[in-house]
């Protein structure tokens, strides 16, 4: 055929995660650059998925989901979060975190419209945007810690700017947005008439004393705001893909007709795991997973730095960006498949969460690892010193 293929994919690439992910496998090294989180799985979530095949929950569900699941959400989303949401109009539960958001930007971005996003960005949301025809517009933060000016936010705002994206705690970066920063983005959400994406699904991933805070709790936010979550992270099952939204039930009702068309539904017995985590797994479990969390981050840390590769200490999430400048190589990339190539270890170029020059002097690493594959990673790079 001589035809072209549609200009949505233009500005589409494979992703660095996945092309690293399959250099690693080639070389069988150990993979850090997808965060696959390959921890084990809560025996309560297993069980309830199993349970739910047994009894014959394998058909479509309602397009957002099992009511089990939008009530048990409903019920963690006002003890955790502070939201109050209707789980008959306000949640919309999606294929993981990545559908959910890209339902949000079909249901209520126009081509042309921008949408501001903190750099180091997630390159997923990235493409996102791109292939509803919105307009990314950055935000570069400064390291280690990943501050930003309220001003410098302020002079990205245009007659074309839509929304905004915080990602909250962030990857790749390992910020978490404090409260005084997010009040500083609410003003300007409220003064210029935007949505507010938030993707939170870290939201129990947090470090040294640090507290999640919700966008949709500042005031008046709930109104702008959609919030994303999900479970692949937190019970390590991100290839079950279910995440959610939750909005405003005029909004959720667009981003509901868009997950529809999409997905149809996640699917059904896994919703029905999930579900029975959040109903049985108490607050042990997720302190459990903090302390299980920050004992591997300052582990990998120490070998970062033992290696001469200077981490920006994650607050949250479970990456790290190191500043791999020392290595050779032009690039970010070439650093990275250095870094393969020496120890079988692999990191996705900061190229892949940059715009500018800023990304050649990282890579991303994932530490969601078992602590014999994490320690055996930490070994091989502190060998690069």
């Amino acid at each position: 055929m001589t035809r072209d293929w549609s200009r949505r994919t233009a500005g589409l690439a494979q992703s660095e995660i996945r092309a690293m992910s399959m250099a690693c496998e080639k070389v069988k090294g150990i993979n850090l650059a997808q965060g696959v989180c390959d921890t084990p799985v809560p025996l309560p979530v297993i069980q309830g998925a199993e349970r739910a095949m047994e009894e014959g929950y394998n058909t479509y569900t309602r397009f957002d989901g099992v009511a089990e699941l939008r009530q048990a959400l409903a019920r963690k989303l006002a003890d955790y979060n502070g939201i109050a949401a209707d789980p008959e109009t306000e949640i919309t539960v999606s294929a993981g975190a990545t559908g959910a958001f890209h339902c949000a930007c079909l249901a209520l971005l126009n081509p042309g419209d921008e949408v501001i996003l903190f750099e180091p960005y997630y390159a997923y949301h990235i493409s996102a945007l791109v292939s509803v025809e919105a307009v990314p517009r950055m935000l570069p933060m400064q390291a280690p810690s990943w501050t930003f000016s309220q001003a410098d936010l302020e002079r990205l705002v245009t007659s074309r700017t839509k929304a905004i994206v915080v990602n909250t705690p962030g990857n790749p970066s390992g910020k978490v947005f404090g409260r005084a920063e997010l009040q500083g983005i609410a003003d300007l959400a409220a003064r210029y008439d935007l949505f507010v994406f938030t993707d939170e699904i870290y939201e129990y991933f947090l470090f040294d004393g640090r507290q999640h805070v919700s966008f949709a709790t500042l005031p008046g936010m709930a109104e702008r705001t959609i919030t994303i979550g999900g479970y692949s992270k937190t019970f390590s099952i991100t290839g079950w893909r279910i995440g959610y939204s939750v909005a405003r039930a005029r909004w959720a009702q667009m981003i509901g007709a868009m997950n529809d068309l999409l997905y149809v539904c996640a699917p059904a017995p896994l919703q029905h795991g999930v579900a029975a985590g959040i109903r049985e797994l108490d607050r042990g479990f997720y302190l459990g997973l903090i302390e299980e969390y920050q004992r591997k981050r300052d582990r990998f840390c120490r070998a970062l730095n033992t290696a001469g590769l200077p981490p920006s200490v994650p607050q949250g999430a479970y990456y790290v960006l190191a500043d791999v400048s020392r290595l050779p190589g032009a690039t970010s990339k070439e650093r990275a498949m250095h870094v393969l190539q020496k120890t079988g270890v692999a990191g996705v170029p900061g190229e892949a969460f940059f715009t500018g020059g800023e990304g050649r002097r990282f890579i991303r690493l994932c530490f969601a690892k078992t602590d014999a594959d994490l320690e055996e990673a930490c070994r091989r790079i502190e060998q690069l010193r």
